[in-house]
C-alpha cells in the first residue's frame, strides 16, 4: 500500500510573461514577423492548448499569465492572423519536402514535423481565427489562470517622462479591459523595471500587485510585500527555483537530449538536431529523438517538483509561517526556445498537487494572506546587475538621448494640438480627437520600447533594434513638424500612412494625456 504524499506548507506560483515587440510590417527574416510566427506556433498555441486541457479537467488557479498589450495587439491583428495561417501552411510544405527526401534521417524529421504542423493548423483553425482575445477571455472565465496586464508598447517605465509613463499604464489597462472584458488586478511591469514612487501610479490605477526580481526584495521572496504606504503588493521571483529551468549553465533546456534551438536543416528550415553537448558544433550534433527526450522530461519534472517541495518546507521553517515560492519565466521559453517546455510545464502542474504542493496564482497568494510587512523598494529590474544598466548604460546612451528628445518633441506637439487648457493652435485641432496627435503618441511609445536597448545591450539583432527606434523617431518628428507648421493636410496624410504600418492600439486617444483617472471608454 502506497503512503500518501505529505502536504507541504505554503503555495507555489508560476508566472509567465508573454511579450514580443511590434513586428508586423517591419521585416520578415531573419528578424521581424518570422519571430512572431515562430513564437506563436512554438509557444502561444501550445501553452494555451495546455491551459485549455487543464480547464477541461476542472483545474483552477494554475498560473498567472502576463500578456503585454503590444503582443495582444499582434495576436488579435487580422494581418498577423492571416500571415500566421500562411506560415503554418508553409511549415507543412517544408515538412513535406523533408518527408520525401532520399535521406532517411531527413525523411523521419519531415514526417514528424508534418504531423506537428497539421496539429497546429487544426488548432489554429478551431480556436485562433478570431485572434487570441477569445481564448484568453475563456480561460480567465474558467478560472484556470489569472491574467496580468501591463503598459502599452512595453516601455522601460523608470526612464520615461512621468506623463508618458502614467499614460502608458492607464492605456494598457484600458486595452486589457477592451480585449478581455476585465481589468487585470496585477501587472508585469516591463523588464520588472521599478523606480521609487511607481507604486503610487499603480495604486491610483487600481493595480493590486506586480512582479519584481528576487534581489529587489533582497532575496527574501517568501512573502509578497506591500510597497511604501500603499496596499500594492510586490511579489518577487524566487531565483533558487526559477534557475532550475532558466540558468544558461545548468538549466533543463540545455540537456543533451533536448532539441537544439540553434541548428537548422538548411534545405527546409526545420530543426533536426538535439543539443548533444555544449561545445559540439552544429555540424556534429546528433539527430533529435523525441522518445529519448520524453524520458528526460519526466526526470526533470520529478527534479523540479522535489525542489519546489523542499523550498516550500525550508522557507516556511525560516519565516515561521507558510511561505510563498514564485517561479517566473518568459512564456516564449516554453516551446519557442525550449521545444519540450510546454510538455514539461503541463506535467509539472499536474504532478505538483499529487506531490502535496498547493498551486495558485499571485491573486490567490494576495487573497490568502501570503503577504508580509511593507517595504520600500530600490530602483531595480530583472536585467543584468538587477539595475537599469541594460536600458541606460553606456552602450545604449544614444538611444536614451533619442528617447528623451522624441518624447519632448511629441509632448510639445500634443500639448499644442489637443491640450484642452491650452491656446488654440492654427491647425484647429484643439478640443476634439486628433488622429494626428494619436499617431504622434503611438510612434513615440514604439520609439521608447524597452526591446530596442535590450537588443543592443545583448547584441541580439542590434542593427534591427537601432533601425526600429530611429524609424519610429523619424515618424514622430515628421508628423510633429507638419502639424506644428500648420500643414494639417500633410500631417493627416503622414499620420495615416504611418498607421498603415503601425496599426495597433486603435483606442489610443492622446487627449487622455490630460486625465488623471482611468479612461472609461475608448471611443472618439
Amino acid at each position: 500500500m502506497n503512503t500518501p504524499t505529505r502536504t507541504v506548507p505554503g503555495q507555489f506560483t508560476i508566472v509567465l510573461h508573454s511579450h514580443l515587440p511590434w513586428l508586423a510590417n517591419h521585416g520578415r527574416w531573419p528578424v521581424g514577423e518570422e519571430w512572431l510566427y515562430q513564437s506563436w506556433a512554438g509557444s502561444y498555441l501550445r501553452v494555451v492548448a495546455m491551459l485549455r486541457r487543464l480547464a477541461e479537467d476542472g483545474a483552477t488557479d494554475q498560473l498567472s499569465l502576463g500578456v503585454t498589450p503590444v503582443l495582444a495587439a499582434q495576436l488579435d491583428d487580422p494581418h498577423c492572423a492571416a500571415s500566421m495561417y500562411e506560415w503554418l501552411a508553409d511549415w507543412q510544405l517544408r515538412a513535406t519536402d523533408a518527408a520525401t527526401a532520399p535521406d532517411p534521417t531527413r525523411r523521419e524529421l519531415g514526417v514528424r514535423e508534418f504531423q506537428s504542423a497539421a496539429a497546429a493548423i487544426a488548432d489554429f483553425e478551431m480556436h485562433w481565427r478570431h485572434g487570441a482575445s477569445p481564448q484568453i477571455r475563456s480561460l480567465a472565465s474558467a478560472g484556470v489562470m489569472e491574467i496580468l496586464g501591463g503598459p502599452l508598447a512595453h516601455p522601460f517605465a523608470p526612464l520615461l517622462d512621468p506623463r508618458v509613463r502614467q499614460f502608458s499604464l492607464r492605456e494598457g489597462l484600458a486595452d486589457a479591459r477592451g480585449r478581455w472584458a476585465r481589468q487585470p488586478a496585477g501587472i508585469w511591469a516591463p523588464e520588472c523595471g521599478f523606480a521609487p514612487g511607481m507604486e503610487l501610479d499603480y495604486a491610483t490605477n487600481g493595480v493590486e500587485h506586480f512582479m519584481v526580481d528576487g534581489p529587489t526584495l533582497r532575496g527574501d521572496t517568501a512573502l509578497g510585500r506591500p510597497v511604501g504606504d500603499t496596499d500594492v503588493v510586490a511579489f518577487g521571483r524566487d531565483l533558487t527555483i526559477s534557475y532550475r529551468v532558466w540558468s544558461p549553465k545548468s538549466g533543463y533546456p540545455g540537456h543533451p537530449m533536448y532539441r537544439d534551438f540553434h541548428t537548422y536543416d538548411h534545405l527546409t528550415g526545420l530543426k533536426p538536431a538535439r543539443v548533444t553537448g555544449r561545445s559540439v558544433s552544429s555540424a556534429d550534433k546528433k539527430p533529435y529523438d523525441p522518445q529519448r527526450a520524453d524520458h528526460v522530461i519526466d526526470r526533470h519534472v520529478d527534479d523540479f517538483v522535489d525542489h519546489v517541495r523542499r523550498r516550500l518546507i525550508s522557507e516556511s521553517e525560516r519565516i515561521g509561517r507558510p511561505a510563498l515560492v514564485v517561479a517566473a519565466f518568459d512564456t516564449e521559453l516554453f516551446g519557442h526556445w525550449w521545444h519540450e517546455g510546454p510538455i514539461w510545464l503541463e506535467r509539472v502542474l499536474r504532478r505538483l498537487p499529487e506531490a502535496g504542493v498547493r498551486v495558485g496564482t499571485l491573486a490567490t497568494a494576495r487573497r490568502d494572506g501570503y503577504v508580509g510587512a511593507p517595504v520600500d523598494l530600490p530602483a531595480s529590474s530583472w536585467g543584468s546587475g538587477k539595475d537599469w544598466r541594460v536600458w541606460n548604460g553606456p552602450q545604449v546612451e544614444h538611444l536614451v538621448r533619442l528617447n528623451a528628445e522624441v518624447t519632448e518633441t511629441a509632448l510639445e506637439a500634443v500639448d499644442k494640438l489637443v491640450d484642452p487648457a491650452g491656446p488654440r493652435h492654427p491647425s484647429g485641432y484643439r478640443g476634439g480627437r486628433s488622429r494626428v496627435a494619436d499617431q504622434i503618441v503611438r510612434e513615440t511609445l514604439l520609439t521608447v520600447s524597452s526591446d530596442w536597448p535590450f537588443m543592443v545591450s545583448k547584441d541580439t539583432a542590434a542593427h534591427y533594434a537601432v533601425d526600429r527606434a530611429h524609424k519610429h523617431a523619424h515618424a514622430t518628428r515628421e508628423i510633429c513638424d507638419a502639424a506644428l507648421r500648420g500643414r494639417a493636410g500633410l500631417a493627416e496624410r503622414l499620420a495615416h500612412n504611418w498607421s498603415q504600418a503601425d496599426n495597433l492600439f486603435a483606442g489610443l486617444d492622446a487627449r487622455r494625456l490630460y486625465t488623471a483617472a482611468l479612461p472609461s471608454d475608448t471611443g472618439s
